[in-house]
């Protein structure tokens, strides 16, 4: 199977199946001499591991990450960095029942015609548990950022459902389960979601992405541009349906007059753009927002086929998210850091001697 590294000089490449031994992780293209312990990692991790509360799945993992090469003397030293988290709460018999269905709105059918079999254990290879690597290599380029650029990513839910956010407050994202920043919300984030869990049924959820503090020229034109990675980083996440950069669709109702950017000597006056212009960013805050689709895992029955192509009734077993855009915010974070982290190396290698007379325009007035 290919398809499992993205980045071009910063990669990571991921290995492992929802109820295998583990998860492994290769990060390949990080710089030398970056303070770096499983602590740096396991932040990020214990924010998207299952069952922290009764909104998400029951699956207990620990997710404990391990660093298996890559660092001395609790620093990178430039070569490869492996990573494992072991699997420990694996209920394979919940998916016995499926063993010989598809489920739909799943990967079963399409695994099965690509590969000839598939692993129906949560899903194998296509489940979402292979996210929780994603983090952890995420983090390595949160930390490098941050620390060499300045450059922070924040993630947060903005809408779960009919649900919106109204109210922001950064300080409030990480006190709730759903990563809201509304405070006001959470008292009637938990009733939808006690009903929905008490009905059987999924809802989807929209999560916002900022990367503040951006360096103005990343970005790889025509095909690399960095929006294009962004959204190639953000649609490979599962259950992924959308992408919008700055105002995204809300930009088919906007005038130009109203859409262009203004820019003067004290900084752009907006940010429809999102940050990037020409596929290059401008410097400004980059803007991302996913939608994730409803769980198809669902006690409620659904019509399907079997593996001979009769029709059954298929009711998923086991333990799954009512809204899997609950734990999605550090998944989204890491992999708009894992995009950013790979143009600031491919930037550094073509364009670091590069001096424009024109200065650099603060991001906002």
């Amino acid at each position: 199977m290919s398809g499992n590294t993205i980045g071009k000089l910063f990669t990571i490449t991921t290995a492992g199946e929802s109820h295998g031994e583990a998860l492994i992780g290769i990060v390949d293209g990080c710089p030398p001499g970056l303070a770096l312990t499983e602590a740096d990692l396991q932040g990020d991790l214990d924010l998207r591991k299952p069952g922290t509360s009764r909104h998400t799945t029951q699956r207990r993992e620990e997710d404990l990450v391990k660093i298996l090469s890559g660092t001395f003397e609790g620093k990178t030293t430039g070569t490869p960095i492996a990573l494992i988290i072991q699997n420990t709460d694996q209920r394979s018999k919940d998916y016995s029942n499926i063993k010989d269905t598809f489920r739909p709105g799943h990967a079963d059918y399409t695994y099965d015609q690509k590969y000839g079999f598939r692993d129906y254990r949560g899903g194998g290879r296509s489940s979402a548990r292979e996210t929780a690597m994603r983090v952890a290599c995420g983090s390595i380029a949160k930390k490098y950022l941050k620390q060499e650029y300045g450059i922070e990513i924040k993630g947060y839910l903005s809408q779960l459902g009919p649900i919106k956010a109204e109210n922001f407050d950064w300080l409030e994202v990480r006190n709730n389960p759903f990563f809201c920043p509304d405070a006001n919300k959470v008292e009637a984030l938990e009733e939808y979601m006690g009903a929905l869990r008490k009905s059987g049924d999924s809802v989807g959820a929209r999560i916002n992405i900022t990367a503040n503090n951006m360096p103005v020229g990343l970005g790889e034109p025509i095909f690399d541009r960095l929006e294009a990675d962004i959204a190639h980083g953000m649609m490979s996440i599962n259950a992924v349906k959308g992408v919008e950069i700055g105002a995204g669709f809300e930009s088919i109702t906007k005038k130009g007059t109203e859409h262009r950017d203004a820019i003067t000597p004290a900084g752009f006056k907006s940010n429809h753009a999102g940050g990037v212009l020409g596929g290059i960013s401008s410097g400004q805050d980059i803007l991302v927002s996913i939608a994730l689709k409803p769980t198809s895992s669902l006690r409620l029955p659904i019509d399907s086929i079997d593996k001979e192509g009769s029709p059954v009734e298929v009711v998923t077993k086991g333990r799954h998210d009512p809204c899997v855009g609950i734990r999605a915010t550090p998944i989204a974070e890491a992999m708009l850091a894992i995009t950013i982290m790979d143009h600031v190396m491919r930037h550094r290698a073509q364009n670091s001697n590069v001096v424009s007379i024109t200065p650099i325009i603060p991001a906002s007035i």
